[in-house]
């Protein structure tokens, strides 16, 4: 399988490699957290989409952004099995439409990270009929890009800083889904039990974003 070091040319190519080398390598992680309240299927669901990904890595067109994330969203939905491939997979075909207009993998930019970021929570939202304080994935996803935003607007941002602000933002706001009861999801029907654990969705969208920030100045 690829790495990120050794087979991702151009950020997006990195970022999704990373997402994918990170849910395969916390698959069980991702399912003790989801077995709290849950079926404790999410990290083997998640890992098995992305695995598939990986192994069709070199044979994924790059001819454009929004052709590449096309096929990975295939892939995830496709492949990623519960619910997770439905909504994964929703998420990067929304992505793929917010830089349809981009003619080379090298000219997504920060601000095109932020549509790309806003277009897959608004994907999951429709897909999941989810919101930001269901305790979802929307709970970090959302003010991640909220911080992404916030620091491209200062003109200071770049590379492995921006990746560093919207890590740490999402790893506060998992955290913050701890107390929360679970209003969509399997982990919904079961109430109180819920409440006290983070949600596994949160907490995936968190390590993904922590991965590519700690390897972003290292990779090749």
């Amino acid at each position: 399988m690829p790495t990120p070091s050794t087979s991702a040319t151009s950020d997006l190519e990195y970022v999704v490699a990373t997402i994918a080398g990170t849910a395969v390598a916390n698959e069980a992680y991702f399912g003790e957290l989801d077995a709290v309240a849950g079926d404790g299927d999410f990290g083997f669901s998640l890992a098995r989409g992305f695995e598939i990904l990986l192994a069709d890595w070199e044979r994924l067109d790059r001819g454009t952004p929004s052709d590449f994330l096309e096929q990975a969203a295939l892939v995830i939905s496709e492949r990623a099995g519960g619910t997770s491939g439905p909504l994964w997979g929703t998420a990067f075909l929304r992505a793929a439409a917010a830089v349809r207009d981009r003619a080379s993998m090298d000219e997504v930019t920060g601000a095109d990270a932020v549509a790309m970021l806003r277009a897959a929570a608004e994907g999951v939202k429709a897909r999941g009929g989810s919101d930001l304080g269901d305790k979802t994935l929307l709970d970090a996803l959302i003010p991640m890009t909220d911080a992404l935003e916030e620091r491209l607007a200062t003109g200071k941002g770049r590379g492995a800083d921006l990746a560093a602000v919207a890590a740490a933002r999402a790893r506060a706001a998992a955290d913050a889904t701890t107390p929360m009861p679970a209003r969509r999801g399997r982990q919904s029907y079961t109430g109180e039990r819920s409440i006290g654990s983070p949600d596994p969705g949160a907490v995936a969208v968190a390590v993904m974003a922590e991965r590519i920030a700690a390897d972003w100045d290292a990779r090749g």
